[in-house]
């Protein structure tokens, strides 16, 4: 057994991701941000989908297709289909922010395997 807020990162001059499952066509990350940002320029793109929930602190999200900002609060989650570009404008400055992200395969990465 073991706690999502337990042994949370002191130093967060970086984001900090840690696997807590991973199998063949699953995966489980803690990230824990403060004042993170994605790069100028820089949007996710991934082969996966992602469903992630906020759990302590604050962040914003923005997606490319539509340039829609969200403001996401603990217990707020979405699903973030493969290839929808997207990038985290902000982290909370003033707190620390634990994400729980599940990755999951495409019906057609599934079907190839």
């Amino acid at each position: 057994m073991d706690n999502l807020f337990a042994n949370l990162p002191i130093d967060l001059s970086t984001e900090a991701t840690e696997s807590l499952l991973e199998s063949a066509t699953l995966r489980i990350e803690r990230i824990v941000s403060q004042g993170q940002s994605s790069a100028n320029g820089d949007w996710y793109d991934q082969e996966e989908h992602e469903w992630v929930v906020i759990l302590q602190g604050k962040a914003q999200l923005r997606f490319e297709d539509d340039n829609q900002l969200l403001d996401l609060e603990p217990g707020d989650y979405l699903n973030i289909p493969a290839h929808r570009r997207h990038r985290v404008e902000w982290t909370a400055t003033d707190q620390v922010t634990v994400w729980l992200a599940v990755f999951y395969p495409t019906a057609e990465a599934v079907c190839q395997d």
